[in-house]
């Protein structure tokens, strides 16, 4: 009976133990030479150093977070400068060739600023500074914020980008401004690597517990090979690398897709294009009013 008794209390004082190392106020309470008391003291050493990495996460957090906001900062205004400086250079330009490497300079420094605020985003995602709130809401204005973004640069290139809008509401959980970041990565591959004359088709559909958005273009398709990792960091398809791009967009799509419980697949044959799927999860239209 006794050794019932000490059991339980032992169980009563390891679940006292546990909710107040759950809501951070765990304190060693015996200081006798019990199996009790070193186990109370060796979780309080446990707690405490746990507390002192989360402190140094949280501190490592914000510096990663005033670093990138900095070089993000700091970058701008020069950018800015040179492309300016190009256009000066463009316009006061005596002949063609010197009108040609004005123009090669602001190529060159637009792609740089692409590539910093691409690395930005990386860095943003990668340590947890930038944050993801989906939420329910109908999926018609984010093909809208992608039709507008991408219509001008598909008709320049002479592709047809065929954006389907639902006829009804369809309603599933997404953050826009980052999933029409996602999105527009996928749209502009389509758009840079299919021929002119071709078309991309971004069209809805929905299954039981997703809401699939379909990017498929007319492009030359991606070899088996490389499927399985193009979406990683900087990984580029061999017959592209003469193209303009440095390999993160659908690494970023990935990441923040997945942040919001979605995900990306793709299917593709050689010489025949590419379909690229964003699964958002469903949601009920009373969602969007929470």
């Amino acid at each position: 009976m006794r050794i019932q008794i000490g059991a339980k209390k032992t169980m009563e004082r390891l679940d006292e133990m546990l909710e107040s190392a759950m809501d951070g106020t765990f304190e060693e309470e015996r200081y006798d030479e019990t199996e009790l008391s070193r186990l109370e003291s060796r979780w309080k050493q446990y707690f405490t150093s746990t507390r002192h990495a989360l402190e140094e996460t949280r501190r490592e957090r914000e510096n990663m977070k005033a670093l990138v906001s900095d070089i993000s900062h700091q970058t701008r205004t020069p950018l800015s400068n040179i492309l300016l400086y190009g256009e000066l250079l463009e316009e006061k330009a005596s002949d063609g060739e010197e009108r040609e490497l004005a123009r090669q300079i602001m190529g060159q420094t637009r792609k740089l600023e692409f590539l910093i605020q691409a690395l930005v985003k990386m860095s943003r995602l990668e340590s947890g500074v930038l944050e993801i709130f989906p939420e329910g809401q109908n999926l018609l204005p984010l093909l809208q914020d992608v039709a507008a973004a991408f219509g001008p640069k598909a008709r320049e290139k002479g592709i047809e980008l065929d954006v389907r809008f639902p006829r009804g509401e369809v309603f599933c959980r997404y953050d826009r401004k980052w999933t029409a970041e996602a999105l527009g990565n996928i749209v502009d591959n389509a758009i840079k690597y299919a021929p002119a004359g071709s078309r991309v088709g971004v069209s809805a559909r929905e299954f039981e517990f997703y809401v699939c958005v379909q990017v498929k273009d007319q492009g030359p398709g991606i070899p088996e090979e490389e499927r399985a990792r193009i979406f990683g960091r900087f990984c580029r398809g061999k017959g592209m690398q003469q193209e303009d791009g440095i390999g993160i967009g659908l690494y970023l799509a990935r990441e923040i897709l997945e942040r919001q419980d979605g995900y990306i697949k793709v299917s593709s044959r050689e010489g025949e294009g590419s379909c690229f799927g964003v699964y958002l999860p469903r949601a009920e239209e009373n969602l969007s009013k929470v």
